[in-house]
């Protein structure tokens, strides 16, 4: 009854695993070489976009938030003297 149990405890673990896990540790074992995944992407691409991704939220944020919600034209959030203006604002300037 214990030997049983023992194959019993050893098989369960590998229903766990997915069908993708199970496949690359038989292509491991069948073959001997390791297992490497090719990127399509690289890792500097997709922190590049990420940041290009921040920056154009942050602008359409910007521009919605003075022009649409706001009061004022969508196309001067971009102007400096707006952004010139509430900077004078906040340090007490005006």
């Amino acid at each position: 009854m214990t030997n049983e149990l023992k194959e019993q405890r050893e098989v369960e673990p590998k229903k766990r695993r997915s069908k993708k896990q199970n496949a690359a540790e038989q292509l491991v074992e069948t073959k001997g070489t390791r297992w490497v995944q090719i990127r399509l992407i690289p890792i500097w691409i997709r922190i590049l976009l990420v940041l290009i991704l921040i920056i154009v939220a942050a602008i359409a944020g910007v521009i919605i938030g003075y022009g649409y919600i706001g009061s004022g034209e969508p196309a001067d959030a971009l102007k400096w003297s707006t952004w010139q203006h509430i900077l004078d604002i906040i340090e007490g300037k005006e």
